[in-house]
């Protein structure tokens, strides 16, 4: 964009006016001489003489009247025509110099207007002096006379934080505006923006030292050295000091301009005076691989001599965290050395580097199109005619959408001219054809909350255009390279000389040149995908009636706003049109459309190497997921010594290196039902086309308001479960097209982890933290022989997954897993019954097409054959789970020799309510230990079924009192209903959440009366928690809370230090066991308006002072040392199977690992249980947060006072002996 097309732009009317008004001129002389031809003619003499009243005359007028004679004028039309002549003149004169003013102040400006008045008179004096005062001397001069400290903000820096925290928005969405006009190649825009920032000393206190150096960098690369001159200028002006990046840019511009040795020599000598090293610019700065070699070539022009510092060695300093030391222990420097036997992956390094390749591809396209596994409708006329009118209008809609882009870009272009940081750069980083197809992507069939769809545009197009920077840089072709080094440790082919952690094999390899991209403030990821949302609206339109001619009807959008209430809050909602929706369930199109860090990955993930880098080769993903608008995590992950990160990095690192693969026995089942209308029995949902319809009997007019109340809850319980039915339908869908996708191949699933540090699977549609549908369609690709003892973990865990024997000892359940065999054995060979073949039968008669999408799929004629399966494993309570298992046991007993059949099927251990446990070895309680199976027992101990059996025991008391739900409740009361109310105590669910819990397990029941679903919930969850006071009255293990709810005695010390910390208005913050920086996320969120015709919303941002809710955070600190416990358990229960070779998984505190090696990770489990507890978890937690919170100026205050009392009074713990953990059999079982 050239500097003056904004002057040039804007001065058109103005032009348009002055020819305008100078035609109406030349009219009006041409029609005075049409009237006057002959008067003038037969008095020519007589008007050059007429006199004036005094009887002379002015030479003015005599020249005038002589003038107008000589035209053949009368004396008066003369001077009317002279005065217009005047007037017309000054108006002319006053248009222009309108014009030049307009031209002027939309011209953008490249010398800035300093407020120094100083300064402002020294750069007015070198712009206009002799060629004897280059603009090198200028900087020189510069830079030798910059204050050597940020002068104005360290001096006012206290007064200055409040100042700081409320600029700190204005700040950052600021800095992105600069970078990303670098980036778009608008660098002149970004210049004026700055300076008009610059010249107003309110804005300029927003300014910081990033911003002028972002300025600073794209002059350099420009060469521009006058411009480079003019933000030094503004730095100096704004008492900033110039910092390595300065410099840098500084010898940037001087080397590409090929300046003299001796002005670069006095940069370098000003640098070293500022206590800036030389080497620091090749070693401290994130520069491109150019930048570096123009540096290099500046600096030897003044030092021929010098040599760049050679890249560091990679750092071989390791956690030293007692839970991890005996983990990095082990890592040597030669194979001989290293007793550690890391695992490998099964695949040959070829095969690898062909998986990244492709990987590669999807991450380049940024998109993956996955074909829809729901049943394909007939190719009626009707079908191909409504697919033709929807291909037809996208098309229209691209080349409409396009143009109202290009105005859209206009209106914000011409707002950054005006000095404001507009969305213009951002517009800029994708081409009209990439918006277009992006925000028609967005197109579907639900109504979706406006914050939700701008906030998912906006991340796309930062997604996309990180995926694009790569791309244009040198950093996928090193990134392979890399790689393609980084694949011999994990290929089974090949060896290497050092056998380390994934980790440090890849920081081995060398320090990556990759830049961090920052991401930009919610505010403005919000705003920018407003902005293409509203130009969705606005633009994309169609025929009211697509049966007619569509050039001479009445067009009417395909989106438009509406208003609903959540939480009692207004939120405004993008709803699609009704036609258009019915046009869609018409084309019913065969595709889905998935951003690619949306699909598991087809090569190994890369390893996470810190906060910022790891998992997908090119999509930005984060080490910790926290709630939008947060940003104190990363700012706390980022200040964390890297040591003190490894054992999450590393943890995360080895569960995304497990290769996976679909289950297609499973996935064919599940499909043949899915597209029957679905079994929610079984987990799969049902169309919401079966949801229950309100009744269509008429209202009569003499109708009660009772009758009319009832049928106003019928009808919106209707909706409510249509759109439940639809949401399930719509998961199952994405889960069940992505696993026929990925059904003949191998993917990996990269993890991150919350803020509490809970590990999470990235892709969010296909993983196995799901249901127990979910989790049935995965098994590990890697397979492994079952030795003498998988079978009957196999066996074991098939009954764990019945829930019929929690009570029983492994024997008991091995035996009875003998005893059922045949049910094993048909539920694997006929798990299809009669009323499934029924279904099936329903289904073709439809006119369901013979072929289905997925390969291998049953025929008709083979589920005929499937007539006397007896659906035992229906009746599990993970019936996907146990038909898996099924099917597993019967290919290995049917082996010729079951212990080398290789199984690919993962057995899980899970924590006996693994919260309670913690709770209990924090305590050293030795009856809350016995009672979580911390105790060795010859059975096991079950928590939740005792809870279900007191709550049963209230029950028939209440029954036999009359109360009327605990009738109704007869024989509803199970270890089910109850488990996640009990589990979740300890993580401080409320009576309210653990109602929807119970409310939740009751409608899942199809033979409970659902109208007494919300009575039942409700003495239910009362019930749990008098019983849970009741079972643990008499023990030290649990008390009674401020809230007459069951609180562990550790849980009600760490409640009460959470209120107090949450009174004094301060986030909760501290650190794991493992040393990873932890801090409460729940704060009153300062809400950001953003307004645009015809909705506005507001986006929340939290501050780190934001005042803390009390609510909240009143359990923050049980619910996270909790979560930290089980976090360090898995990160060195990862850690330690790793060492040993173990494919390892976990689900929270659930873990996973081949049959083969079951006893290896219980054994590992326990051992890092004892480990972790060991430590003086509480004792150094105290220490934390009274160093925290209660030293400083703080610590004479009344409140922090009683903090630091309440702090040092660590509860006493009891007897319990942490040994006995490691001879507990159903500690995990």
């Amino acid at each position: 964009m050239g500097q003056e097309a904004p002057a040039m732009h804007h001065s058109k009317p103005f032009m348009l006016l002055t020819q305008q008004m100078l035609l109406v001129l030349e009219a009006r002389v041409r029609q005075l001489q049409a009237d006057n031809v002959s008067e003038v003619r037969a008095k020519l003499v007589d008007v050059a003489r007429l006199p004036e009243a005094d009887g002379s005359q002015s030479p003015r007028k005599v020249e005038a009247g002589n003038k107008a004679a000589a035209l053949g004028f009368p004396t008066h039309w003369a001077q009317k025509l002279h005065k217009e002549k005047l007037v017309m003149q000054k108006r002319k004169q006053k248009l222009e110099e309108t014009l030049q003013k307009e031209a002027r102040k939309h011209q953008l400006r490249v010398e800035p207007q300093l407020l120094n008045r100083q300064l402002a008179g020294w750069l007015k004096r070198w712009e206009h002096g002799t060629p004897r005062c280059p603009w090198e001397e200028q900087l020189a001069q510069l830079l030798q006379e910059a204050p050597k400290r940020l002068s104005h903000k360290e001096e006012h820096g206290q007064t200055g934080r409040i100042s700081k925290m409320r600029y700190e928005g204005q700040q950052q969405r600021l800095l992105a505006f600069l970078e990303c006009c670098v980036l778009v190649d608008q660098l002149p825009l970004a210049h004026h923006v700055l300076v008009m920032h610059h010249s107003k000393s309110r804005q300029q206190r927003a300014l910081t030292l990033p911003m002028y150096n972002t300025l600073l960098l794209g002059w350099a690369r420009k060469g521009s050295f006058k411009e480079l001159v003019y933000v030094f200028f503004m730095m100096k002006d704004a008492g900033l000091a110039p910092d390595l990046l300065s410099y840098a840019a500084a010898l940037q511009c001087m080397g590409r301009l090929n300046q003299d040795a001796s002005t670069i020599q006095r940069c370098l000598k000003q640098m070293a005076q500022d206590g800036l090293q030389l080497q620091e610019l090749f070693t401290n700065l994130p520069l491109c691989k150019e930048d570096k070699a123009v540096l290099l070539r500046a600096v030897r022009k003044a030092e021929p001599t010098f040599l760049p510092p050679q890249p560091p060695l990679p750092s071989f300093k390791v956690n030293t965290s007692p839970l991890l030391k005996e983990i990095y222990s082990t890592v040597s420097f030669s194979l001989q050395d290293n007793p550690a036997s890391y695992p490998k992956q099964h695949l040959p390094l070829e095969t690898l580097k062909d998986l990244f390749q492709q990987q590669l591809s999807v991450e380049m396209a940024t998109i993956v199109t996955v074909d829809s596994v729901e049943k394909a409708p007939s190719l009626t006329e009707e079908v191909l005619q409504a697919r033709k009118t929807l291909q037809e209008l996208r098309t229209r809609w691209e080349a409409e959408l396009c143009l109202a882009l290009r105005q859209t870009k206009d209106r914000e272009a011409q707002a950054a001219r005006e000095g404001r940081p507009s969305l213009f750069p951002y517009l800029c980083l994708l081409s009209e054809g990439e918006l277009t197809q992006l925000m028609l992507q967005v197109l579907s069939q639900q109504g979706e909350s406006l914050l939700s769809l701008a906030q998912e545009l906006g991340m796309r197009i930062f997604n996309r255009h990180v995926v694009q920077r790569k791309q244009l840089s040198d950093e996928v072709q090193a990134l392979q390279e890399r790689y393609f080094k980084y694949l011999h440790l994990l290929a089974s082919d090949t060896q290497v000389v050092m056998s380390r952690l994934p980790r440090q094999h890849w920081e081995a390899l060398g320090t990556p040149e990759a830049s961090q991209d920052q991401p930009w403030p919610l505010t403005l990821v919000v705003q920018l995908g407003k902005q293409l949302a509203e130009v969705l609206v606005q633009t994309v339109k169609m025929p009211s009636n697509l049966a007619q001619q569509q050039d001479t009807q009445k067009l009417i959008p395909v989106l438009y706003h509406v208003y609903s209430f959540q939480s009692f809050r207004q939120i405004g909602i993008l709803k699609p049109h009704p036609a258009f929706v019915q046009l869609l369930e018409t084309a019913a199109e065969r595709t889905m459309t998935f951003e690619a860090a949306e699909v598991p990955m087809l090569c190994p993930p890369l390893p996470w190497t810190s906060p910022h880098s790891g998992a997908f080769l090119l999509s930005p993903t984060k080490l910790m997921r926290s709630l939008e608008g947060t940003i104190q995590h990363q700012r706390l992950l980022e200040g964390c010594p890297p040591t003190e990160l490894h054992g999450a990095l590393d943890a995360l690192t080895q569960l995304g290196n497990c290769a996976w693969r679909v289950n297609g026995r499973v996935l064919d089942l599940v499909l043949t039902i899915f597209n029957a209308k679905g079994c929610p029995r079984l987990g799969v949902p049902s169309p919401a086309s079966e949801a229950p319809r309100p009744s269509k009997h008429r209202l009569p007019a003499n109708a009660s308001p009772e009758l009319k109340t009832e049928l106003r809850r019928e009808l919106a319980r209707c909706l409510k479960v249509a759109r439940e039915m639809h949401s399930l339908r719509t998961d199952a869908l994405y889960r069940l097209s992505l696993a026929h996708h990925l059904r003949h191949r191998v993917f990996w699933l990269p993890h991150n982890m919350d803020f509490r540090g809970r590990t999470y699977p990235c892709p969010p549609h296909f993983n196995h933290l799901g249901s127990d549908l979910a989790r049935a369609l995965l098994e590990f690709a890697q397979g492994r022989p079952l030795g003498p003892h998988g079978l009957n973990w196999l066996k074991i865990h098939l009954v764990n997954l019945t829930g019929l024997k929690k009570r029983e000892s492994l024997q008991a359940r091995l035996a009875f897993a003998d005893e059922i065999m045949n049910d094993i054995l048909d539920s694997a060979d006929q798990p299809m019954t009669r009323l499934c073949l029924s279904l099936l039968v329903s289904s073709h008669h439809l006119g369901q097409p013979s072929s289905h999408p997925c390969s291998g799929s049953p025929s008709l004629t083979q589920h005929t054959a499937l007539l006397q399966g007896r659906k035992w494993w229906m009746e599990a309570d993970e019936p996907w789970q146990a038909l898996a298992c099924c099917m597993e046991i019967a290919r290995a007993v049917r082996a010729p020799n079951p212990a080398a059949y290789i199984s690919h099927f993962p057995v899980h251990q899970d924590g006996s309510c693994n919260g309670l446990q913690h709770y209990a070895a924090l305590g050293r309680d030795s009856v809350g230990a016995a009672s979580v199976n911390l105790v060795p027992s010859d059975v096991p101990q079950d928590v939740y079924s005792s809870v279900a059996a007191q709550v049963e025991v209230f029950r028939r008391q209440d029954a036999e009192r009359g109360v009327q739900v605990a009738k109704v409740l007869e024989g509803f009361i199970s270890r089910k209903v109850v488990k996640q109310t009990v589990m979740t105590v300890v993580y401080g669910v409320t009576r309210y959440g653990g109602r929807l819990q119970i409310e939740k397990r009751l409608r899942e029941l199809s033979d409970f009366p659902q109208e007494f679903v919300w009575q039942a919930s409700h003495y239910l969850v009362r019930q749990v928690f008098n019983s849970l006071q009741e079972m643990f009255s008499s023990t030290r293990a649990i008390q009674i809370g401020p809230h007459t709810e069951p609180v562990p005695i550790p849980q009600r010390w760490l409640t009460e230090s959470a209120r107090l910390i949450a009174r004094s208005g301060l986030a909760v913050e501290w650190v794991t066991p493992l040393g990873i920086p932890i801090i409460q996320p729940y704060h009153h969120d300062s809400k950001v308006s953003v307004c645009m015709a015809p909705t506005s919303m507001a986006t929340p941002t939290c501050t780190p002072v934001a005042r803390a809710g009390l609510m909240p955070h009143s359990p923050s600190i049980p619910t996270l040392q909790i979560s930290g416990g089980i976090q360090s358990l898995t990160f060195c229960s990862s850690g330690d199977t790793n060492q040993k070779g173990l494919t390892f998984v976990s689900v929270h505190d659930c873990f996973w690992t081949h049959a083969a090696d079951v006893a290896i990770m219980n054994q590992v489990c326990r051992e890092q249980f004892v480990r972790l507890h060991s430590q003086p978890i509480l004792h150094d937690l105290s220490r934390f947060l009274v160093e925290r919170y209660c030293s400083g100026p703080r610590s004479t205050n009344a409140q922090v006072a009683k903090l630091q009392e309440m702090l040092l009074s660590v509860p006493k713990t009891g007897t319990f002996d942490l040994d006995q953990v490691k001879h507990s059999t159903y500690f995990f079982s």
